[in-house]
């Protein structure tokens, strides 16, 4: 259990040092940013890479509602659940701190531009509002979870999951970006979120709330979609 929990605060980790160090880092860069379609493919690569260096360890949930989806369809044993969020909460806020290190020593770093934090209304790179973000949370996450189920499953071809997965989060990202800054991980917005504090933190509850609904709606439906998984 040790093994797999060190696994899954390592492959958090990287996912938010990966996705928001190049939104943060990258993104804007003078003249030569990544812009939304590179911030995208970072996320799906960390997601990639994490599922072919730590899946056949812990399975590379890298995210609680993630968990939480693969708990509520019949995948994930109660007792890990709990231990997996905490420490996916935990590499999360380490990889946020790291990436708040390194961009604090670049000239004119200030917080107040939100380290990648997620957000609505006037912390929406679009603008779009609380219900706009509620709703795209939960469909998104639901997506995300229907193709994890089902790149995992017994009859889906194992070497290919990790991509199907790193793809999805990347098509999500490109979807979502403008709307939230895109979550569908409690983790991955907590981290950024407990550093600026103010705004972030007064939003954080959606970036639990809605991606935890989709993950268990997900994982209800995928069960009885696909119910003879044993």
């Amino acid at each position: 259990m040790l093994k797999k929990l060190t696994a899954e605060f390592i492959g958090t980790f990287w996912l938010v040092l990966g996705g928001c160090g190049s939104a943060v880092f990258a993104a804007a860069f003078p003249e030569l940013g990544i812009g939304f379609l590179g911030v995208a493919l970072a996320f799906g690569l960390t997601v990639v890479t994490m599922a072919y260096a730590i899946g056949h360890i812990s399975g590379c949930h890298l995210n609680p509602a993630v968990s939480f989806g693969l708990w509520a369809g019949g995948r994930f044993p109660t007792a890990e659940l709990i231990p997996y969020m905490l420490v996916q909460v935990a590499g999360g806020i380490v990889g946020a701190y790291v990436v708040y290190i390194i961009a604090s020593g670049a000239p004119g770093f200030d917080l107040a531009g939100g380290l990648a934090s997620n957000g609505y209304g006037d912390h929406s790179p679009g603008g779009y509002d609380m219900l706009s973000g509620f709703v795209t949370e939960v469909l998104m996450t639901f997506m995300f979870l229907i193709v994890i189920m089902g790149a995992t499953h017994k009859l889906a071809s194992p070497g290919m999951a990790g991509l199907a997965i790193g793809l999805a989060l990347t098509l999500i990202h490109l979807i979502s970006i403008p709307i939230t800054n895109t979550s569908v991980n409690p983790a991955r917005s907590t981290g950024p979120a407990l550093l600026v504090g103010d705004w972030a933190m007064a939003q954080l509850w959606m970036f639990w709330v809605a991606p935890l609904i989709g993950a268990f709606i997900a994982g209800v439906v995928y069960r009885w979609l696909s119910p003879n998984e044993d």
